[in-house]
């Protein structure tokens, strides 16, 4: 029995498209990511040491969490010798955004019966 015939999802099977909106979801996937999303948008910027007070996680869970935001590209951080700063990347969420809208925008039905 092959991988493909095991129901093992394959990301080529999708466009590049698809793949980076599920990846972006990824962001959300998590009450800690979705804590720290929402901080920093509410401060535009902070130090790293701010999300531990902020959110009440250790260090540790923090630093986790923002790595996987960083690869995911939602937010961007500088090092300044000891001081580490992160940031929503602007570019990244306003595409996210655009690409949830568009895809929440193609629902027309209002009629709860056109369901099956």
């Amino acid at each position: 029995m092959s991988i493909s015939d095991m129901g093992v999802t394959k990301t080529d099977l999708y466009t590049d498209i698809q793949n980076e909106i599920a990846l972006a979801a990824k962001a959300f996937d998590h009450p800690a990511r979705v804590a720290i999303i929402q901080y920093l948008l509410k401060t535009n910027a902070c130090v790293n040491g701010d999300l531990v007070q902020e959110i009440g996680l250790a260090q540790a869970t923090i630093s986790q969490h923002l790595r996987e935001l960083k690869d995911i590209g939602i937010i961007q951080g500088t090092i300044e010798g000891s001081r580490i700063s992160y940031c929503i990347n602007a570019e990244k969420w306003h595409w996210i955004q655009s690409q949830f809208n568009d895809m929440f925008n193609q629902f027309q039905s209002s009629d709860p019966n056109d369901c099956c």
